[in-house]
């Protein structure tokens, strides 16, 4: 049985990152990552078009981490408070130990180490503390950095392949004692 209780919200912490819950005064960028053809590119996902459309979904993510079904993190910097991206676990299902990953980092940051870290810690609460089995991504083919960066961290590509989305491709982690050195 997975250990799904998000309450009070887990932040983590690594080195020049702090991971919070997102608040209302992350709209503005939260509306910049939403609203950006580039990170978007390879996302299935209604843009937004105004900042109240980012205040909804700030609104909606923190509904869902009350209800324990889903984890989503503003991605800071240590020295400062200003969410610089986004990291999500979701879609748990507690039949098959598992659940999915997600990440956006707005532009700016990229190319910095910043999701490898992040996403190293989240791997790491995922499996110590809410102790799913395997964590999923899926994302869209072409997504050269996603790739890259999933196979830093041993993620296998499922053989797989959806037929309503052809052009979306899942890779998996499953714990393991060598996952976690």
């Amino acid at each position: 049985m997975l250990n799904r209780t998000f309450a009070p919200f887990p932040i983590l912490r690594t080195e020049r990152l702090t991971l919070r819950q997102l608040v209302i005064n992350d709209e503005q960028e939260i509306f910049i990552l939403r609203s950006d053809s580039e990170i978007n590119k390879y996302l299935d996902r209604q843009v937004s078009n105004t900042i109240d459309d980012a205040r909804n979904f700030i609104n909606k993510v923190n509904e869902n981490i009350n209800k324990n079904d889903s984890l989503y993190w503003a991605i800071t910097l240590s020295d400062k408070n200003i969410l610089v991206g986004t990291i999500c676990l979701f879609n748990f299902s507690d039949e098959n130990d598992k659940c999915e990953i997600g990440y956006e980092l707005l532009t700016n940051f990229q190319r910095q180490g910043i999701m490898k870290e992040a996403v190293e810690k989240v791997i790491d609460y995922a499996f110590n503390t809410i102790k799913v089995q395997k964590i999923e991504a899926f994302f869209h083919r072409d997504n050269l950095s996603s790739i890259r960066l999933l196979n830093k961290f041993s993620f296998k590509q499922s053989n797989e392949l959806d037929k309503a989305t052809p052009e979306l491709i899942c890779y998996h982690l499953t714990s393991s004692i060598d996952n976690l050195k």
